[in-house]
């Protein structure tokens, strides 16, 4: 029977295939191009003083063709003429420009009316027609140093006029004309003499200023003076679209977005500070205007620029339309008022605008809904992070209120409309989650190659991405349309010949963005993916719109407990069903559990200002997560709910012991019924991969226990002591017994040790030699019948049981009879370690050993060292260094050598 996958599955593996198989095409593409371009024959010789080749780049050659390596530097050339030439060209202009500026400066005064007006024609006038003169004999170079001189002269003319013929006049006034008139002398000039670069430019240029000083000089309002910034800006626009040459566009493209982008501040600034919703209207004119300028230049701009245009324009659009109904609203709301606007923007989709305009205004609608959840999440930090205030006053009694309990100094009146943009936006989202198919089939045109080409020949075709926001293309997200995200897929194709050739300015695919994000080597997110995380964010919106709901309403204490739990055991069915589905990994069940977890531990937090609150909270949690890790079909989310049980569990063995009026170390005890629980519950589980998790947390518990217990020395000798028969039961289990066993056995002789510290018993050898000398014995047994069985395990446990505890006591006796006996028993314990090659012998009895003779030795050094002299010891330290770092090697061997034989031994 042949077995046929769920949609989802097969779509997801459809989109893997589609996406390999566009990455080999792109490779197989770009090595073609580049093998077209090695058989061209090799183009002309790049002109002198440009060597693009010294950069990586192709010496001359198309797009692909084989460039040095990256780091080579050509031998020096001698400098060409024309280099010199354009040297001293620049300087020349440059000297005449100053001399200029300093004769109507300075020698300006000096002449008659007659003189500086023959001066100004005669100067001006030769610097105008000299540059005609000098095209036709083919000197451009001069022709271009002397029509910026002939620029600088007309400024200082205008200048010269203002100062002598009309000095009465406004200054800013008479800048506005002046300038007025010299952007259409330039533009004539430059249009006369077409083959000069400046002129036009810096028409343009000048062109920016008249309708702003004009607007300045008459004392205008701010609102004419964006009217002035924006009239100006489509100036700009319109030049940027017809405009010859590229300098003459990119001028213009840069003085269109400063001056457009300071109308919008203005207008902006106008919408948000008016009186009134009749305020706010001829501010929302200016916007309004703004957009429907930047929407009409986005339908004829390049990609880049398209996509800009439409951001700007959505944004525009917004600020002009939410402007007066946010004036209308109450404190707080505003924001919902200009989300609500900027999901109106969602409706472009459906428009004939084209598809990089669409993606701009999308872009923009995206933009407002991040603000809104900027605005809107960090009071839902608070809500989750504010119980916190809680952990010093622990059952201090019920707090009247929910914001009482979170202690927070947020204005929670003017957060009204929090809860409302969280639950729209995740309404939003759950929709898109649940009717993806639908929308995908809406937003799929965005994706399709030439929905990116209106109106801008050489644009290229548009990869199918995500639309907007992220959801545009997802039918084909990862795979994308044919042809896009690789070379000869329109302007952006990389390495193909002639590829950029239709591009309507000169390297406009080098910096305009027009490739941005194709290539083999970007991967988009599957359809499969970005639904993921739409449901994702669905769920976590709507959780932090309940939470912080509650807030806002500030309902009572015990309906805040009761409805944050519910929201938990929600949540925990949420991702039991999504884990039982088989999609334990999708995202939906994912930020279910991690907001389950993350809400248990704020509403257990928030419990503790009442203890019969901290019992049912906590309680009812340890039920729900026991619960589902029962329900639960994966096995990571059933041992995540498996561990916060089991920690719940532990956190009321505490409650407990704090409500019987025991102390803490009285509690230690108490706590470990949750570990000796964990172990049965290992046994139980044998070889599930939820029995690890468990009985590691509860062996945290049992850390916690001897923590509780570390004040009291006999309370931490029966905690330890229990700790071991814990761990001992545990070792029963084969998979547990490595670790198990020797941890139970340091625990049982950590447990003597510290009883016998606590008793103040002076002579532990009378309790540790009868443990000793069994223990002694049966390790011998062990060896006899299995002489492969290590020494750490036949005689390490029986020897420690002695040597460790009498060489504490030693290291504090003043006598000398107890170190003499110690270290003859740990000599002849190394001795005979050292005889019969057993590793435990010789580590334990030297070790002793060098501690107890330091113990003997250290107040004679101390007596030494005082009596030499201060200089000595670090001579001789750094004499051993020496000695050290000359034999290095020999030492290093030496240690080799110690380490393998210690090895070897059993």
């Amino acid at each position: 029977m042949e077995h046929v996958p769920p949609p989802a599955e097969e779509l997801a593996r459809l989109d893997r295939e589609l996406a390999e198989l566009d990455a080999r095409r792109a490779q197989l593409l770009t090595r073609r191009a580049w093998l077209l371009a090695v058989l061209r024959p090799p183009a002309p010789t790049a002109a002198p003083g440009w060597n693009p080749s010294a950069w990586g780049a192709p010496p001359g050659g198309g797009p692909g063709a084989p460039a040095q390596p990256w780091g080579y530097v050509p031998p020096k050339q001698p400098s060409a003429p024309r280099s010199a030439q354009n040297v001293l060209l620049t300087l020349g202009g440059l000297l005449l420009t100053v001399a200029a500026v300093a004769f109507t400066l300075v020698s300006w005064g000096s002449m008659g009316i007659g003189g500086r007006s023959a001066v100004l024609a005669a100067v001006t006038l030769g610097a105008l027609a000299a540059p005609a003169v000098l095209l036709r004999r083919k000197l451009a170079a001069t022709a271009e140093a002397l029509a910026a001189l002939a620029l600088v002269l007309t400024l200082l003319d205008a200048y010269a006029v203002h100062a002598v013929a009309a000095p009465d006049t406004d200054g800013l006034g008479f800048t506005a004309v002046a300038s007025a008139v010299l952007a259409a002398l330039w533009t004539a000039y430059g249009l006369a003499l077409g083959k000069l670069r400046l002129p036009l430019p810096a028409a343009v240029v000048l062109a920016q200023w008249p309708l702003l000083f004009w607007a300045w000089a008459a004392g205008a309002p701010a609102l004419v003076v964006g009217w002035a910034l924006l009239a100006t800006a489509v100036l700009d626009g319109t030049i940027a679209l017809l405009g010859k040459g590229a300098g003459v566009r990119i001028t213009a493209c840069v003085g269109g977005a400063v001056m457009g982008f300071s109308a919008l501040l203005v207008g902006l600034t106008l919408s948000t500070t008016a009186s009134g919703p009749l305020g706010a209207v001829a501010p929302g004119a200016l916007l309004l205007t703004a957009a429907a300028a930047a929407l009409a230049g986005a339908w004829h701009a390049p990609k880049g620029f398209a996509r800009t245009g439409g951001v700007a324009a959505g944004l525009a659009a917004v600020a002009a339309v939410g402007g007066v109904p946010a004036h209308a609203v109450p404190d707080g709301w505003q924001v919902l008022v200009y989300l609500l606007c900027g999901l109106a923007l969602t409706a472009v989709v459906r428009s004939r605008l084209p598809g990089n305009a669409t993606r701009g205004v999308l872009a923009a609608s995206g933009a407002v809904l991040a603000g809104a959840l900027v605005w809107a999440l960090p009071p839902v930090a608070a809500v989750l992070l504010g119980p916190v205030t809680l952990l010093p006053d622990v059952w201090a009694g019920s707090p009247e209120d929910f914001r009482s309990a979170l202690g927070s100094t947020l204005r929670w009146p003017e957060l009204s409309a929090a809860p409302v943009v969280l639950a729209l936006v995740a309404g939003l989202l759950g929709a898109a989650y649940r009717w993806w198919p639908s929308l995908a089939r809406l937003a799929a045109p965005l994706g399709e190659p030439g929905a990116a080409s209106a109106g801008a020949p050489g644009a290229g075709s548009a990869s199918a991405g995500a639309l907007g926001a992220g959801v545009a293309g997802a039918e084909t997200a990862g795979a994308g349309a044919p042809g896009a995200g690789t070379p000869g897929a329109g302007a952006a194709s990389a390495g193909v010949p002639g590829a950029g050739a239709a591009a309507p300015w000169p390297a406009w695919s080098a910096w305009s963005g027009a490739g941005a994000g194709s290539g083999p080597g970007v991967r988009r997110p599957s359809g499969a993916a970005l639904r993921g995380a739409a449901g994702a964010g669905a769920v976590a919106l709507g959780w932090g719109a309940l939470l912080l709901a509650g807030a806002v309403l500030n309902v009572p204490y015990a309906l805040a407990l009761a409805g944050e739990t519910v929201l938990v055991a929600g949540l925990l069915a949420l991702a039991v069903r999504g884990a039982g589905s088989g999609r334990g990994a999708s995202a939906v069940p994912v930020t279910a559990l991690v907001g389950a977890v993350a809400g248990a531990a704020s509403v257990g937090v928030l419990s503790l200002a009442s203890e019969g609150a901290s019992y049912a909270v906590v309680g009812a949690l340890a039920a729900l997560f026991a619960g589902a890790a029962v329900r639960a079909g994966s096995e990571v989310p059933r041992a995540v709910f498996a561990v916060a049980s089991t920690v719940m569990a532990t956190v009321l063995t505490g409650f407990a012991g704090r409500s019987l009026g025991l102390a803490p170390h009285e509690t230690a005890p108490l706590v470990l019924l949750v570990p000796a629980l964990t172990v049965l519950l290992g046994a139980r589980l044998r070889r599930n991969p939820v029995a690890l998790p468990v009985e590691l947390t509860g062996a945290l518990g049992a850390l916690v226990a001897v923590g509780l217990a570390v004040p009291d020395a006999p309370f931490l000798a029966l905690v330890l002591a229990l700790c071991g028969v814990l761990a001992a039961g545990a070792a029963v289990r084969p998979e547990r017994r490595p670790v198990a066993g020797y941890l139970a056995a340091a625990l049982f002789v950590l447990a003597t040790w510290v009883r016998l510290a606590a008793s103040e018993v002076s002579f532990p050898e009378a309790y540790t030699l009868p443990v000793t000398v069994p223990a002694l014995v049966v390790g011998f047994l062990r060896r006899r019948k299995d002489p492969e069985a290590s020494s750490w395990t036949a005689y390490g446990p029986g020897l420690a049981a002695t040597l460790l505890p009498s060489l504490a006591v030693a290291w504090t006796d003043t006598d000398w009879l107890r170190p003499l006996l110690l270290g003859v028993a740990a000599l002849v314990v190394t001795l005979l370690g050292a005889r019969y090659r057993l590793q435990a012998l010789l580590v334990l009895g030297g070790a002793v050993l060098a501690l107890d003779g330091l113990h003997e030795l250290a107040p004679y050094v101390v007596q030494v060292a005082g009596a030499l002299p201060r200089w000595l010891p670090p001579a001789l330290a750094g004499l051993l260094l020496l000695v050290v770092g000359a034999t290095y090697e020999q030492r290093l061997r030496d240690a080799r050598r110690l380490k393998d034989a210690l090895g070897r031994m059993r």
